[in-house]
């Protein structure tokens, strides 16, 4: 009897951060079948912390080892509002050292909860803007500062940040869509994603459109429209969107921008779910509503790549939550999604902040 066995050609992994990016690139049937626009998911879910920011805390740690700052013993620190803090927890345990998360209250619990599971020390502090001391970012500061054998990780300003995706995510997304990307949506939180992606997705095809997509109640929008950080709503997605200038977004390759409220990546998601079978946290969702804001004045024939950033579980309490929804003035009377995109199609043009690369 003839029997055929077929082989993985991957290799057994040592250390769990091997298993850290060369994630997949899922094709959203619905909204390509609509739009007429190939739209790709680049799964950074299956990241082994389930997050994209798995990326960048292992740079940011492999690099801070190689120069020596963060040596054996030492205590990493850092400010976040979840992702980061799970992903370093996981390269600092994987590595043999101790880590200190610093959130603000009021984040989702499953993150609270991952972090505590790494064997993290997690300190929670009142939620607050960023000009006062005790904000999350001053006080990881602060520790990073005050003990020797602590090393901050600075995810804001460290531009090993960037680098994780300059070098690893950007050629994933090159090869897998065999040189084909006519546009790149990004959220933004640190800025080392659409950073680090923009810039090499550029440097190989210099037509690229990179959009950049802001909730209502973040300060990046109205920064490149106005040039001034202003907030103007409140959006229940965590850990996007900035109220300053930070060297990981001071790299990126931006031209056009957007904000989007929270009202649509709640349908979006809705939408998907049904449709696709996929399910999407609230960072996600807003990516996703943002390619087909970017379909819809792209026009037809695009391939438009944007990330999968976390486990939708993490979003559970609040995108999937109606009570909570209710409780947001998010109506239960959701708009079709043919109706978002002819909306979409309709938008004014000023709508759109066009931004100088220079």
């Amino acid at each position: 009897m003839n029997i055929s066995v077929q082989t993985s050609s991957k290799t057994i992994a040592k250390n769990i951060t091997e298993l850290i990016g060369n994630t997949d690139l899922l094709r959203i049937n619905s909204l390509s079948e609509l739009t007429g626009c190939e739209i790709l998911l680049k799964c950074e879910q299956q990241n082994p912390g389930g997050s994209i920011k798995d990326r960048a805390a292992l740079q940011l740690v492999k690099d801070a080892i190689s120069s020596g700052k963060l040596t054996p013993g030492m205590t990493i620190v850092e400010g976040t509002a979840g992702n980061t803090g799970i992903g370093l927890a996981l390269v600092a345990k994987a590595y043999g050292y101790k880590m200190l998360v610093v959130m603000p209250k009021g984040q989702a619990k499953e993150k609270e909860q991952m972090i505590r599971l790494y064997d993290a020390q997690l300190m929670l502090v009142d939620a607050c803007p960023f000009t006062d001391q005790n904000h999350f970012y001053h006080t990881a500061k602060r520790l990073g500062e005050k003990h020797d054998d602590y090393w901050w990780a600075d995810q804001f300003e460290n531009i090993s940040n960037t680098k994780a995706h300059y070098s690893h995510t950007g050629p994933e997304i090159w090869e897998q869509t065999q040189g084909n990307v006519d546009a790149l949506v990004s959220v933004v939180g640190t800025g080392g994603t659409i950073a680090g992606n923009s810039v090499y997705l550029s440097e190989q095809n210099s037509k690229l459109t990179t959009w950049l997509i802001d909730p209502d109640g973040s300060g990046i929008y109205a920064y490149l429209k106005s040039g001034r950080y202003q907030g103007n709503g409140s959006s229940f997605t965590e850990g996007i969107g900035i109220m300053r200038s930070v060297e990981n977004f001071r790299q990126a390759k931006i031209d056009k921008a957007i904000s989007l409220p929270d009202q649509d990546l709640v349908a979006i998601a809705r939408h998907v779910s049904q449709s696709d079978g996929i399910f999407l946290g609230s960072s996600t969702a807003l990516n996703v509503a943002g390619t087909l804001y970017a379909a819809a004045k792209m026009g037809p024939g695009k391939t438009i790549v944007t990330f999968f950033c976390d486990l939708a579980e993490r979003s559970q309490a609040k995108l999937y939550n109606q009570d909570f929804l209710s409780e947001k003035d998010i109506s239960s009377n959701y708009e079709t999604i043919e109706d978002m995109f002819l909306r979409y199609q309709k938008e004014p043009a000023d709508r759109v902040v066009n931004v100088s690369r220079d």
